[in-house]
């Protein structure tokens, strides 16, 4: 009975130790490339769904339902206003909100620059929870035909050129 004991306190504490380590890091990712059928740019983003998670309940103390369209709404205006493509002038490219999906690890959201093509793009901007997360990091690969670039972002450098 003792040895079952020590065999099942064992197991819990690996399991503990196995889960507090397991978020160690912060980072998204974004893919950037331009549909040729459509003439668009089209991005998309990957997010882990617990740091999204934590962002939003930190901003608006409560717990946020993305399959809610009002609560993916406020997801949209905090990306939007933290992620921007910029022309060669340093003007704000469109970037429309596609959708977006979420599930118990990762929040992927959709958008594009309609009838744009990449090479427009002259710089990216991307603070997407470097103000909430100060280790957070990321990453965007921006896929021109058969080169993809890959540019990261942090808190000391949310913005960079596509060239």
């Amino acid at each position: 009975m003792m040895n079952r004991f020590r065999l099942l306190a064992c197991v819990l504490l690996l399991c503990a130790s196995t889960l507090a380590s397991a978020h160690r890091f912060h980072a998204g990712i974004a893919d950037v490339s331009f549909n040729a059928r459509t003439g668009s740019t089209e991005i998309v983003h990957t997010y882990m769904a617990h740091d999204i998670d934590a962002l939003l309940a930190n901003l608006y103390g409560r717990q946020f339902d993305l399959t809610d369209p009002d609560d993916q709404d406020v997801l949209r205006k905090y990306v939007e206003a933290r992620f921007q493509v910029l022309g060669p002038d340093k003007t704000r490219l469109r970037v429309r909100w596609v959708g977006m999906t979420a599930d118990a690890e990762r929040v992927t959201i959709y958008q594009e620059i309609e009838q744009t093509p990449l090479w427009k793009a002259g710089f990216i901007h991307n603070a997407i929870l470097v103000d909430f997360l100060p280790d957070q990091v990321n990453t965007v690969n921006l896929n021109e035909g058969n080169a993809v670039r890959t540019l990261s972002f942090d808190r000391s450098n949310p913005e960079q050129p596509t060239r």
